[in-house]
């Protein structure tokens, strides 16, 4: 190919010596002009042709390989290399269903290596700039997931584990998440999954809220007792939790010696409940979760 280039430089070398106005007023300044135009032509030739032309770093067929790439990697557990790969097409096939492809893909290799944060921005930014995206209820199952806190789950209440001090604001913004995939796209395959995955972290956080307003009322602080299990009744009146935080409700404002609204929250303990051992005044007290 340089060969070839060289030869036809060359021949425009020679018709250019040929060419050459040898006007010139003395021999000698004539040859010395002559050989000053053959020795730059020959390097513009030579310039020309050592300089191919470079890769389009953006061509579809560049993206497609480094996708590729980053998929293999993806699946070897390599979430680093992953992630270097994905945020480049990110970048360069920004507009594309390619570029919406990688986005999800970085949160998953986010997620995977354990960055929950750079996890959820990365999902945050896809649900903003693609609200008509067909892979919309991915996205948002896949916040979900990110957000999925199982460490407040069986294992955990059947530990005695402390969850006083937790922030619950991840499991808050994956019920969010999992219920807008339920509401908003029920014929999706994720919806199922979601679906359950609703009624556990509306468990989960109900035995919260009660657990918080239980640590309240054997601390004696009466009106945050009442008040979070009340907060309880009214945000998950659907879960097992609610019998218990009714009782709460019931004994709070009877060591307040708020009479009618102790007889209240026995009315709706007793139609909500009507077989609910807290019916008892002589039941033992005990997380409502306990099996022994």
């Amino acid at each position: 190919m340089i060969e070839k280039c060289v030869k036809r430089r060359s021949a425009r070398v020679l018709n250019a010596q040929a060419n050459l106005d040898l006007t010139a007023p003395a021999s000698g300044m004539r040859s010395k002009t002559r050989a000053s135009w053959l020795v730059g032509l020959a390097l513009l030739a030579l310039a020309a042709c050592s300089s191919a032309p470079k890769e389009d770093p953006n061509s579809q067929a560049n993206l497609d390989k480094l996708y590729a790439e980053a998929k293999e990697d993806l699946s070897a557990g390599s979430y680093d290399r992953a992630i270097k790969s994905l945020e480049r097409i990110e970048g360069r096939a920004a507009g594309t269903l390619l570029a919406q492809q990688a986005q999800l893909d970085l949160a998953w290799a986010y997620h995977r290596s354990g960055e929950r944060a750079q996890s959820i921005t990365v999902l945050d930014r896809f649900i903003k700039l693609n609200p008509s995206s067909p892979a919309m209820d991915y996205a948002l199952y896949m916040k979900g997931l990110v957000n999925f806190n199982e460490d407040l789950g069986l294992f955990g209440r059947l530990a005695s584990q402390d969850i006083s001090e937790r922030d619950q604001q991840a499991s808050r913004d994956a019920l969010l998440a999992f219920r807008q995939v339920v509401e908003q796209y029920p014929e999706s395959k994720y919806a199922g999954d979601a679906r359950l995955r609703v009624d556990f972290i509306t468990n989960t956080l109900a035995n919260y809220e009660v657990h918080v307003a239980r640590y309240y009322y054997q601390r004696g602080a009466y009106v945050a007792a009442a008040n979070r299990a009340q907060q309880t009744v009214q945000e998950f009146q659907n879960a097992p939790a609610a019998e218990h935080a009714l009782q709460l409700m019931v004994k709070s404002y009877d060591k307040l010696g708020l009479t009618p609204l102790r007889d209240d929250a026995e009315r709706v303990l007793a139609k909500s409940f009507p077989n609910s051992a807290y019916l008892n005044p002589n039941r033992e007290e005990k997380p409502w979760w306990k099996i022994w």
